[in-house]
């Protein structure tokens, strides 16, 4: 849930800075329902069951006044799901006060920030925590607390981020599909900090256009987003460690003519282990294909962790392939199709997002996943009964 010492710090600031200035208010967002079927009943405890239903609500409040100099967003998230109850949730996805001067912009609250260029895996996106409970792809991230400077210069972009408090990542509950045979216990989280979630977290980035190039680089020290799962045998249950770690990577896209060129790489000390990581792909798009306005990305990517068999991240030899159908229509109609195939585990997985507006205020989406392995060490071998199809409608507001 939301109520970390942090969060409760930050919102309090954000509303003395709301009574404090006369300001209009727009207010937007989005329901959701989410239908999920899967092809079988899940392989372990509590998940007998083949269907899933989940309601979300996002809504999003804007404030600006000083002709925009000064803003808030308030955009809080809240799910209630059929059968899972870690999923039924809530969070602030964002809080956050901007003030853009001449040459400076001033960020604080909570946030959500992205970096990356790659498409099926984002190895140098590390500001926020991921909400594993909200989507398969990991793409959905917790509002984080941040104090967030940035400058504008001839030579780039600097942003400097001080990131007072931590969020745990979220995991599936017992009855959860799409988690491994142990369940997380997330109510006893254990830290390498003796300051544990209350630890400030420092991160520095740089970001620059010349020509055909957009690059990135950043440096990042704090507490480690993804935990490391530590099996408890009297509880037959796992328990996250947060580990403190320090990590710097680059991000470069090169943009020619209808190619897409993209790189992630990084560098991370965490623990005992150190070691590098990089994504790297291609995307050549045939626009107007057979006269039309459609337009197809061929898109190829592979992802490696120098750690191989003893990385915790599934792409840690892996190679991508995909195929972006876009119609250009009134509706904005895609369908995104990929297969990944693991070289040391042999482990194939296909994935489908497709997507369409049916009027100004409703949209459709449906995602397919299938997994396959033979291998019992692999991680992807816990989710082979989670074949799945799930259509999701959306009423913006």
């Amino acid at each position: 849930m939301v109520g970390s010492f942090p969060v409760q710090v930050f919102s309090l600031v954000i509303v003395c800075l709301l009574s404090s200035f006369s300001y209009s208010v727009d207010i937007a967002g989005k329901a959701q329902l989410e239908l999920t079927s899967y092809a079988d009943e899940g392989q372990f405890s509590k998940q007998d069951y083949r269907y899933n239903t989940s309601v979300a609500i996002e809504p999003e409040l804007y404030w600006e006044w000083d002709d925009a100099k000064h803003s808030i967003v308030f955009r809080p998230f809240l799910r209630g799901d059929q059968q899972d109850a870690e999923r039924s949730h809530g969070d602030i996805r964002e809080l956050s006060w901007l003030y853009v001067g001449d040459h400076w912009e001033w960020r604080l609250g909570l946030r959500k920030v992205f970096w990356g260029v790659a498409e099926f895996n984002h190895l140098v996106d590390v500001i926020n925590q991921t909400d594993a409970v909200d989507s398969l792809d990991g793409e959905e991230k917790l509002g984080q607390p941040m104090i967030n400077v940035s400058r504008v210069m001839d030579w780039g972009i600097v942003d400097v981020f001080v990131l007072p408090g931590f969020r745990e990542r979220t995991f599936a509950g017992s009855q959860g599909r799409l988690r491994s045979g142990f369940v997380v216990n997330t109510d006893t989280p254990l830290y390498e900090s003796p300051r544990e979630e209350k630890h400030v977290d420092y991160a520095l980035r740089w970001t620059h256009s010349v020509d055909v190039f957009d690059l990135g680089a950043y440096w990042f020290e704090g507490t480690d987003r993804e935990p490391e799962l530590q099996l408890h045998t009297a509880t037959a249950s796992l328990h996250p460690f947060y580990r403190q770690t320090r990590q710097w990577g680059i991000d470069a896209q090169a943009t020619i003519d209808s190619w897409l060129w993209k790189l992630e790489a990084i560098h991370k000390d965490v623990g005992d282990d150190h070691f590098w990581a990089s994504q790297s792909g291609v995307e050549y798009t045939f626009y107007g294909v057979a006269s039309s306005a459609a337009d197809i990305g061929v898109l190829v990517e592979y992802g490696w962790d120098q750690r191989r068999f003893s990385a915790t991240s599934i792409a840690q030899n892996d190679i991508y392939l995909g195929a972006r159908w876009t119609l250009n229509d009134a509706n904005d109609t895609a369908l995104l199709a990929g297969v990944s195939y693991d070289v040391d585990y042999h482990t194939r997985s296909l994935l489908l997002e497709a997507s369409r507006r049916l009027s100004d205020y409703w949209t459709v989406a449906l995602e397919g996943a299938i997994f396959h392995s033979d291998s019992t060490v692999d991680p992807v071998a816990a989710l082979i009964e989670d074949d799945r199809l799930q259509l999701v409608f959306e009423r913006y507001f």
